[in-house]
């Protein structure tokens, strides 16, 4: 079973992949895990990677499907995958395509995990930070036992400048024009499912799970 997981910050997707990863047997590839897995092998395309990103450069796509490839032949994937984060663009989407194809292989769904915008706004802007320990919690679902106040060391919580609510509508803004022709690609060939993210976190993974056995 090879899955593609999609979904703004804030969908909850961390979660979900998880849940899947541990339910099916399948790994969760994120490609942060994916580039330092390489880096830290040593192998040729993740030196190659690692000099783009030392120079904070992009890696160029045929690096990135190297890493892919490399990664996707590991023993772990036998019985599937869960890619998260990759594809990010139209060209990385066909050279997946092009790739599942020369290993025999295809994709069964693209999960989207879709919360409305205001939503999203609201989870991603209420969360506070404590400054000393680094403990997160957040407004309306995991508050403080003391408002504003850190439960460990009882030093007053912040909010990160990314948290804020203009700032965070603006990344959504960034991620939403970045994703929606991916989203497009997959729908026209039939891979995307779209799961209401605006749910309870158990009752999303109940709809993932039906799509995934039907």
């Amino acid at each position: 079973m090879n899955l593609l997981l999609m979904g703004l910050p804030g969908a909850g997707k961390g979660t979900q992949a998880e849940r899947i990863s541990e339910k099916y047997n399948i790994p969760h590839i994120s490609t942060g895990d994916m580039f330092r897995s390489a880096i830290n092998e040593g192998t040729e395309l993740g030196k190659k990677a690692k000099s783009f990103m030392d120079q904070g450069a992009l890696v160029p796509d045929e690096v990135t499907i190297g890493i892919v490839k490399e990664r996707l032949s590991k023993d772990d994937c036998e019985r599937g995958f869960l890619l998260d984060g990759f594809p990010r663009t139209i060209a990385q989407a066909e050279a997946l395509q092009t790739l599942l194809t020369e290993m025999n292989q295809a994709i069964d769904h693209v999960l989207h995990v879709k919360v409305p915008e205001e939503k999203l706004v609201e989870r991603l802007s209420g969360r506070r930070i404590c400054p000393a320990c680094g403990k997160a919690y957040h407004v309306m679902y995991n508050p403080p036992e003391k408002e504003g106040i850190c439960d460990r060391d009882g030093r007053e919580l912040i909010q990160r400048d990314d948290d804020k609510p203009e700032t965070v509508k603006n990344r959504l803004a960034i991620n939403i024009e970045q994703s929606q022709p991916l989203l497009d690609f997959y729908d026209e060939r039939g891979y995307l499912v779209t799961v209401n993210g605006d749910q309870d976190i158990d009752k999303v993974f109940q709809d993932i799970q039906s799509i995934i056995e039907k």
